[in-house]
């Protein structure tokens, strides 16, 4: 079984460091990039008929964006990415697909800088530690503002 490097697909500028390095290192060890698009959660019975609506409008635009990415991964890593679609808060949506995949071995997140700080996942990583993805599984952190060359060296 190859080992899937999960990669939460979010809209940071750091989101594409984590990209880059997890699909080297998936090329380099012979694993597989997994990517998890976390759609937000809806709650309002009484809106039901419109939430349908945007959720469907948000998986739709989920998938579109996987797709692109995996296009990105494929070329880089040598191996079709796996595509997940969750709903939720991202931390309940990392401990389902890690619970349910015993082949994701890690993580891989990007750190922010400067004011905007690391990034809420990164946060919450360090708070919690390996309890964060519900089983004991390795994060790799990688700085956002790594180069192509940069993350070929660390990779």
């Amino acid at each position: 079984m190859p080992r899937k490097f999960l990669v939460v697909v979010d809209d940071s500028p750091e989101f594409e460091a984590a990209l880059r390095y997890a699909a080297r290192r998936a090329k380099s060890t012979g694993g597989r990039v997994a990517l998890l698009r976390i759609i937000p959660g809806g709650s309002d019975e009484q809106w039901a008929g419109v939430r349908e609506q945007i959720q469907r409008e948000q998986r739709a635009e989920a998938e579109a964006l996987l797709t692109r990415l995996g296009d990105e991964a494929q070329t880089r890593s040598g191996a079709a990415p796996i595509f997940l679609i969750e709903e939720g808060e991202p931390q309940a949506a990392i401990r389902k697909v890690c619970g349910e995949d015993p082949e994701i071995k890690i993580l891989v997140l990007a750190s922010g800088s400067g004011a905007r700080g690391p990034g809420p996942l990164v946060s919450a990583v360090l708070k919690q530690g390996a309890a964060f993805g519900g089983r004991k599984l390795p994060v790799t952190i990688v700085p956002g503002e790594l180069t192509d060359a940069e993350i070929e060296d660390l990779a």
